[in-house]
Parts: C-alpha cells; structure tokens; sequence
C-alpha cells in the first residue's frame, strides 16, 4: 500500500512539473508574438494551451511540451526577442524562414539542446554564424538567402548527425571546411567561400585516386541498375512541383519577397498545419490518381507532415465565390467527413489540402492487388464503412440550410478514419467547376440517370451515387467493368438482371461467402442499395432514412454515433423497406 501511495504521490509531481513547464513554455510564445507581432493574425488563444490546435504549435504526444515550432511566411518584422523561443527546451524543429527577421542570430538559442532541424533561410539576419557546438543533434540547417558575414565556423564540420545544411547567398567568405565539402557546392554558393582544396588536400587525393576509382569500377553495374529504378521513381515523385512550375507557382515566384499576401494557402480555424507553397515545391510528392476535377498527390513536407494537395482544373467561379465555397466547405467538421484543411487560389492555380489517410481509398481496397497478400475486407467492416460514409454523405445534405450537395460520391472518395468507419472526401467540387462530358469509365457508373451537367447534382443524385458504392461494397465489382470477351458491364444493370433471374445468391462477393450467419444482412443491404439507385428521383429515400436503414440491419458497434445535427435531421421515421428489391421504375 505504501508503495503505491508513493507512486501516486511521484506521478502528481511529475504531472505538476510537466504542467507547470507547458505553461512556462506557453508564456514565452505569447511574449514572442507580443514583441514579435505577425502580419498575418495567429489563432494563439491565452486562454487555452499551446497544444490545443494553436497554429505552428505541435506538442509531444503527452501534450506536456512543445516540440516544434512552423511559422513561415507570417510577417515577422525585427529581432528574434531575447528569452523567448530559448525557454522552449524541448523543442527539436523551428521553422521562421520568408520572413523579414533582423539582427544577428540569437545568442540564447544555444539553450536549445535538442534542436534537430532549423529552417531560417529567406530572412535579414546579420553577423556572424554562430558556434554550431550546442547542437549536437542537428541534422538539418538552412541559413540561406541572409545577410551572414565572416567565416564558417569549424564547429559546423564538427556536427556528428548533419545531413543537410544551406548556407548559399549570403556574405560568408574564407575556404571551405574540408568535411563540409560532402555537401553540393550548391549549398555555398552565393559567397565569397573558396570551395577548391588546397594544394596539400589535392596531393592526399591524388594518392587515393587510383583507390578509388578501382571501387567505383567494381560498384559501377550495381549503382546503374539501382538509379535506373530510382529515377523512374523520382520522375514520378516530382510530378507535382513539375506540373506547379508551369503555372503561377515557378520556384522564382514562390520564393520572392514580393509575393502577393492574398496568395497564400488560407488554412482553417483549427488547423495546426502552417506550411505555405515554397514547402510544396521542396516537399517530395508522389502522383495518387488523376480524377474527375483534378489530380491529387501525396507531399512530404520538410518536417514529415504528409498531406494531401489536389490541383483543380477548370474552376468555373471567380475568386470571391471560391473562397466562399472553400469557407462553407471547410466549416463542416464531422467524423465521417474528411476535413478540408486550406486552399490557395490564384489567376493560375488552384489547390485544396487534405489530410493524408494512410489506409488508402476504399477503391483501393476493394479492386486493388489480388491474390495472396491481398487482405479481404470482412462484413463487419464493409457494414462500418457503408454506415460512416452515409453518416458523412447526411452530415454534407444538413449543412447549409440543407443545400449543400457533394456531386462526386464514389468509393475512390471514401476513406477509413482511425476507428475503421467510412469517411467522405471530395465534397461539393461539382457546383464550382466547369461541366465534365462523363466518358464510359468508373467515374459514369456512378452518374445518376438524370444528371447530363455535373454542376447540376443533387442530393438525390448523391443517394444514387451512394447506391451504386453499397452493390460495390455487396459485389466486389466495379460500377462499369469488362467481362472476358471485353463487354462493357454497368453494375446497376447486371445487379437487376441477376435479381430479376431470381438469382440473388449470384449477385454478392465471392469473398464474402466465408463469413457465416450474415446472408440475411447482405440481402437487407441488397434491399436498401436498390432503394437507392431507383430510376426516378423523388423516389429515392434521404440520407438520413438511409442511415436508418443501415443501422437497422445489423447492430455493429455504434461508438462512430453522428452528430446532434444530423440526429435531428433523421428524425423522420425511414419508409419501409420493400419486400422485394425489384420497383416500378429501376433501371
């Protein structure tokens, strides 16, 4: 008992401590920004702590100290203010860089003992580098694009974990330390730093030489076959900043002081993202898929934020009402509704963020790889992912006085979130782009039969979508396939076909059959997808009957429970479910 008692006694001291060192630390950003104050307004509520959304702000997971600090771009006009930023100990990133920060590099950074990646480039800082023997840890440092003067200091060379490091223009001058020069001579340019050896340097060299070029030649046919996989994948990795550059986002734009402030990736309340369009075009990024409105990469930003940026094509509305739609759009907070996190809008380009889900689309799960690594999806979690998507699909049709349409439902638009429920991605795009001729692919299967102009979707027409993504879920089809001899097969219709043959059993997931006791559920759910891609609109039922429907069939864990909006939004007892899923007026 006793030693319990100090257990608990230990773990208040140490919660006390940990607090009392967060709100130290919470006082020190506050005088930061108080001296410091940004153009640009920052959500930073004294009321509240650091780690509870303020933006740049990340926390460590305990949500006890802060260990990263993002702020670029704000503004910032002057002098990093004494006794600020050094209090923050545990801190192991900072990002100032495209500000106007002035004066010599702070002296009481060297109380930072754990700062690993220090981004301070494209600023006014003057005077000499500082000693570099204080961090020990640092691995990446960018000091480019400042006004630094004299010498490299040797205690550079010195830094064990340096993997990256920019000094390039700036007014340095001297010769280069000798370890430093494994580095590209890129990062030094732009001073008056001597980048040749000396001559006692060339003369070792010249006695390894031959040593060396004896291991290249052994080396030589491996590194070939392991660039040329490596290329062919950074051509692929590069596809985003490739494409901005062709636009109004060249790297020449993008890093120029004179860079209109309207120009800016606008982030939500909440958000605690703060990169901005320099960091995309040095994030590595890959190609995700190319879709109806436009392709999506994944970036890997600088301090391993992952995100999902979408570039627009063909954006049909004007500035004001775009940012009006983004507003709406990025106000709906709901856990089965992917959160559109920012957007940026110019004459040129237009992009929306995301976040990266890690799982991949549902798509991706249900006609991706096949065979033996595959990893089937079970009952319970189709049932869970049609339940949240409809969830989601109820959440976007309240909104907005209960306008609000998404237009673009399909299963490459669903993701998992973290409790494996569906959540709806992509939404309300079609009403502010330009018409989209519907090919014969995937993306018609999921067309409603009355919508001709994508920009005049509905929400009847978001139920049929949704249709359509539930016979996938029930199938494991695609809404348009081929069959061996290449026939074109559309999902709804061979779905009647099949029912209509009194052949229902034909109709479900072969993958499904493993699963025992759950026929009954699967023809529930047969029911209430034909319900929903009835030819005729007003037939249709509402989302919200939908989700009614869903959780009426079986009683999966209800811990993903919607919002009180959307509970008052069903309120509506749903219509019954037809006995047959055979009705006047399907397809």
């Amino acid at each position: 008992m006793e030693s319990i008692l100090c257990l608990i006694v230990s773990f208040l001291i140490l919660f006390r401590a940990n607090a009392a060192e967060l709100q130290e630390e919470k006082a020190a950003l506050l005088e930061f920004v108080k001296k410091l104050a940004p153009s640009r307004p920052l959500n930073w509520d004294p009321n509240s702590s650091p780690c509870s959304g303020w933006s740049g702000v990340t926390c460590d997971q305990l949500n006890s100290s802060v260990v990263a600090i993002h702020l670029p771009g704000l503004g910032f006009r002057g002098p990093i203010p004494a006794n600020t930023l050094s209090r923050l100990t545990w801190l192991h990133t900072l990002s100032l860089r495209s500000n106007f920060i002035t004066g010599h590099f702070p002296s009481d950074f060297s109380n930072l003992k754990n700062l690993t990646f220090l981004y301070l480039h494209f600023n006014n800082l003057t005077g000499p580098l500082p000693d570099f023997s204080p961090w020990n840890n640092l691995s990446v440092l960018d000091l480019s694009n400042n006004r630094f003067t004299g010498r490299i200091p040797p205690s550079l060379s010195a830094l064990p974990h340096l993997a990256v490091v920019n000094l390039a223009n700036n007014s340095l001058s001297g010769e280069l330390p000798l370890s430093l020069r494994r580095f590209p001579k890129a990062a030094f340019l732009g001073n008056n730093v001597s980048l040749r050896a000396s001559k006692s340097v060339k003369h070792g060299q010249t006695t390894v030489f031959w040593v060396v070029v004896a291991a290249a030649a052994v080396t030589l046919a491996a590194f070939l076959a392991f660039a040329f996989v490596w290329c062919s994948r950074k051509t692929q990795g590069n596809a985003f900043r490739r494409e901005l550059q062709k636009g109004d986002m060249s790297p020449e734009k993008m890093v120029s002081r004179d860079l209109d402030v309207d120009n800016k990736i606008v982030f939500f309340d909440g958000c605690s993202y703060a990169f901005d369009l320099e960091d995309l075009l040095r994030a590595s990024a890959e190609v995700l898929g190319k879709g109806t409105f436009g392709a999506a990469y994944k970036a890997a930003l600088e301090d391993a934020t992952t995100v999902v940026v979408k570039r627009l094509k063909e954006v049909a509305v004007g500035r004001k009402d775009f940012e009006h739609h983004m507003e709406v759009v990025g106000n709906l907070k709901h856990e089965n509704v992917v959160e559109l996190k920012g957007y940026y809008y110019s004459k040129d380009e237009k992009l929306i963020v995301y976040d990266y889900y890690t799982q991949g689309s549902l798509s991706a799960l249900l006609h991706g790889k096949r065979g033996e690594e595959r990893v089937p999806l079970d009952w319970n979690t189709r049932m869970k992912i049609a339940l949240g998507a409809a969830r989601g699909i109820a959440r976007v049709h309240f909104e907005n006085g209960g306008k609000l349409v998404h237009g673009n439902i399909r299963s490459s638009n669903i993701f998992l979130n973290s409790k494996q429920y569906g959540c709806i991605s992509d939404l309300g795009l079609a009403t502010i782009m330009c018409s989209v001729a519907i090919p014969i692919s995937r993306a018609a299967g999921y067309r409603a039969p009355e919508v001709t102009d994508t920009r005049k979707a509905t929400q009847a027409s978001d139920v049929y979508s949704f249709g359509v993504v539930l016979l996938e879920l029930l199938t494991g089809k695609s809404p348009v396939h081929t069959t061996g001899g290449d026939e074109i097969v559309h999902l709804v219709r061979w779905v009647h076909s099949v029912v209509r043959e009194e052949w229902t059993a034909e109709v479900f997931d072969l993958e499904l059959i493993r699963y025992p006791n759950i026929e009954e559920e699967m023809v529930e759910m047969l029911q209430i997808a034909m319900s929903c891609v009835v030819r005729v609109p007003d037939q249709r039922p509402k989302m919200s009957e939908v989700v009614k429907m869903i959780q009426n069939v079986s009683q999966i864990d209800t811990g993903n429970q919607p919002s009180s909006e959307n509970q008052e939004e069903s309120a509506t007892q749903p219509p019954l479910i037809p006995s047959s899923p055979t009705q006047k007026g399907n397809e």
